[in-house]
């Protein structure tokens, strides 16, 4: 299967777990862009940011809005530190090896995971 037909479906499938779950990029893109297409996982993540920005949220964030159900106030309070902390962790993340940056990313993922699975 072709690059691009394999990038439209991790695309299709991040989109419909976004608006179902509001997930995506670091649930979904990323472990399928390193597993299936053999990226690094600063590749993946990198990659992963720029399917992220504006363009790519704002229809499901008009539904959303549109349904009551976002804060706006908690938006930009977020989005202060959210810039602030993904520059800042994104310069030092560039320069660390791609292993250790793998096995950050799997210990969280496995955190959250056990996080959802056994509750409070």
């Amino acid at each position: 299967m072709s690059d691009t037909i394999i990038l439209l479906i991790i695309g299709l499938v991040a989109g419909l777990l976004s608006g179902m779950l509001g997930v995506g990029g670091g649930i979904i893109v990323i472990p399928m862009l390193v597993g299936i297409l053999g990226y690094t996982q600063k590749e993946a993540q990198g990659t992963s940011l720029g399917l992220l920005l504006l363009p790519i949220g704002i229809l499901a964030v008009m539904n959303y809005y549109k349904a009551g159900f976002i804060n706006l106030k908690a938006v930009g309070i977020m989005s202060i530190t959210f810039i602030a902390g993904s520059y800042l962790t994104s310069k030092f993340a560039v320069t660390l090896p791609d292993q250790i940056i793998k096995k950050m990313f799997a210990v969280f993922l496995l955190f959250v995971a056990l996080k959802l699975f056994l509750g409070k």
